[in-house]
């Protein structure tokens, strides 16, 4: 049976973690002196009651998960840290509705970055802070966080990274799991720092560059203006943007291998980084084609708005420099394509992950030469290694119920009324977790504007696509729940 000692002791201590992430924000609203500090601070308060409520009821817990309990406490601490997380904006009253502050939350943990708030830049800075800072820590990982900064908590954590990590195939830079969590959460905050610097020394003040260079490194896409960073118009702010975003969405592993490591000849004998930058440059050339013949931009101008564009797509940001709405339809499909492949496993982007990609591919290709030769044995390999048979049937039973997913969503939402260009833009912002950053989904379609029972459904659905789906719907299987 499922062991829930251990799982309240492990939820506890998270909750303290994210209490002392609320108190950041804290001291942020006290900086600024602003009226968000007093509903920051209650919201930790309850959180650290919580944690110890939490640990009290997890106390004399064995130390060890089992990969049933892993499953369970990985998505209960998703959805727990999405509750406790609303508790700023009901407090403070800027999201006054259950569902849409947890609606707002769980997009910030999930770094689906969709937002039901019409006006982003009325909300003070420690929530502007808070709403950053809710894609970053989500960016890699909530469990897998705790590993990194507490691998004594967690007994079962090979087990817990294998419900939490994204991708088929789950690499290792080092024989302890804890070591790997350390080295990669350092490269993750080195590159949030480097970022910051980035947009600082390219016109941003402090508090700007701090908040997107989290939402940028985190793949999420909230902004702090309601009009995203089209206010820039900044050829520098766009460059260093796609920079980062383009970074974050490499394998961790495969950005330790090749920059501390110093090995940079292995990003380009990686298969999956290989399909990763050929679709990049090849989407760019094809946007950026049409923006030149179509809407006669200059030659930078487009280069830069597609490449900017594409990037944000594959990596599943969702944010924009430039009105996409007025762009040719072709350009559109790009997109959705690059959307809907995302960037590498073991990154901070959502999406189906080019490592599937390449699997995909792979497997067709042998199919077509069973075909001629019918008694060859054509084993799948990525990088010089065999894929074993199971990973294969694993990765077309994902493939399966990730476009059923996305037909179902339409199917509801055209149901509940929404038409269908929308319905379909909703079902891959939320499954694949690139939701755009501004509340518009359409050009007279909002995120604020649809019923409760929608909002409720597609928290459920960005939660499932950010645990890639089986991690959250084997809960709702017998056999899991059976003792045996």
């Amino acid at each position: 049976m499922v062991n829930f000692r251990i799982i309240s002791k492990i939820i506890g201590s998270l909750l303290f973690i994210e209490a002392s992430f609320m108190s950041c924000c804290a001291l942020m609203a006290f900086y600024f002196q602003e009226d968000d500090l007093m509903a920051l601070l209650m919201s930790l308060l309850i959180t650290f009651a919580c944690g110890f409520l939490f640990l009290y009821m997890g106390r004399n817990a064995d130390n060890s998960l089992s990969r049933r309990d892993a499953y369970v406490v990985v998505t209960a601490t998703w959805v727990i840290f999405s509750i406790f997380g609303m508790f700023p904006f009901l407090i403070h009253g800027s999201i006054p509705r259950l569902v849409d502050a947890f609606f707002e939350t769980m997009s910030g943990f999930t770094t689906t970055g969709a937002t039901i708030l019409d006006d982003i830049e009325s909300l003070p800075h420690g929530l502007l802070f808070w709403r950053s800072l809710m894609q970053w820590i989500g960016g890699l990982g909530i469990v897998f966080f705790t590993i990194a900064i507490l691998p004594s908590l967690v007994g079962g954590s090979v087990k817990v990274f294998a419900a939490e990590a994204t991708g088929p195939i789950k690499a290792k830079m080092h024989p302890r799991l804890t070591t790997t969590a350390k080295w990669i959460w350092s490269i993750y905050l080195i590159l949030t720092i480097g970022c910051g610097l980035s947009f600082w020394a390219a016109g941003m003040d402090w508090f700007e560059a701090t908040n997107y260079s989290m939402t940028t490194t985190a793949t999420g896409g909230f902004s702090i203006h309601n009009n995203g960073m089209t206010i820039y118009q900044s050829p520098t702010i766009d460059y260093i943007t796609i920079l980062f975003e383009f970074l974050a969405g490499i394998n961790f592993t495969l950005l330790y291998i090749s920059i501390f490591k110093i090995r940079p000849g292995e990003l380009f004998k990686n298969s999956e980084f290989k399909l990763y930058i050929v679709m990049v440059l090849l989407a760019t050339a094809c946007i950026m084609g049409v923006l030149i013949a179509i809407m006669d931009y200059p030659v930078e101008k487009a280069f830069r708005n597609a490449m900017f564009q594409v990037v944000s797509s594959i990596t599943t940001t969702g944010i924009f420099n430039d009105n996409i709405g007025a762009w040719p339809h072709i350009t559109w499909i790009v997109m959705g394509i690059v959307m809907f492949l995302g960037a590498c496993a073991g990154s901070t982007s959502g999406g189906y992950k080019c490592i599937r990609g390449v699997m995909t591919l792979k497997v067709l290709r042998n199919n077509f030469r069973q075909i001629i030769h019918p008694n060859a044995v054509l084993p799948v390999k990525i990088n010089g290694q065999s894929v074993p048979e199971s990973r294969i049937t694993a990765l077309f039973a994902f493939f399966t119920l990730f476009m059923l997913m996305m037909l179902a969503t339409t199917a509801f939402m055209v149901i509940a009324g929404i038409d269908p260009i929308n319905a379909v833009t909703i079902a891959m912002s939320c499954v694949s977790n690139v939701g755009p950053s501004l509340n518009e989904i359409g050009p007279s379609l909002f995120w604020s504007d649809m019923a409760d029972y929608i909002k409720w459904a597609l928290c459920l659905l960005m939660l499932m696509g950010r645990l890639e789906i089986m991690t959250v719907l084997v809960l709702f299987t017998r056999s899991f729940w059976k003792e045996n």
